[in-house]
């Protein structure tokens, strides 16, 4: 079944969905993460199959994620080492652990965050880095940015009109679709 692409869409997350989006982009993110590194290792780790795992890494590759390296010249073999927008991906996927442990895990945590040192679990929550608050609504919310096109902002603008709504505590409701002459 083929996807639509999201590389040409101006949201962030939709653009990050487009490199990390399909389930096993983010698995092997995460073991790469831990130290996995050739292919063997990510078969093994997640049972998943051969030509699938190559497309799944030859993405990563292509996406700036991974960075593939030669280690043997007979038979040709590589590993795939976690490149610093892997590296920044890191803090995503410990909020996914943390958020399926909460909402996801009935029997418990089957994956948690600790201190290296100490051992201690750890809790992850998001702060803005210039007052270390906690990013938390309604004291923080999306805005359109300065290369924002004219489509994002009308999806910014209505996105204001229901957070209004619902901050007064009534319920949300979508705005009423307006013609366009587009």
């Amino acid at each position: 079944m083929q996807h639509k692409s999201f590389a040409d869409m101006q949201c962030p997350i939709a653009r990050s969905l487009e490199r990390v989006g399909e389930w096993w982009s983010m698995l092997i993110l995460r073991d790469a993460l831990r130290g996995a590194r050739r292919f063997d290792e990510f078969q093994k780790s997640l049972a998943i199959a051969p030509n699938m795992l190559t497309r799944r890494l030859n993405s990563l590759v292509e996406s700036g994620l991974l960075e593939r390296r030669r280690y043997s010249a007979r038979p040709p073999r590589y590993e795939y080492l976690p490149t610093e927008s892997a590296r920044d991906f890191r803090p995503v996927l410990w909020m996914l652990i943390s958020w399926g442990n909460k909402h996801f895990a009935p029997e418990g945590p089957s994956l948690l965050i600790v201190d290296a040192k100490t051992g201690a679990r750890a809790d992850p929550i998001v702060v803005d880095r210039a007052t270390g608050r906690p990013l938390m609504s309604p004291d923080f919310a999306l805005a359109a940015g300065p290369a924002a096109n004219g489509r994002l902002r009308r999806v910014d603008r209505a996105a204001d009109e229901r957070t209004a709504v619902a901050s007064e505590g009534a319920p949300a409701k979508s705005p009423k679709a307006k013609s366009r002459s587009s």
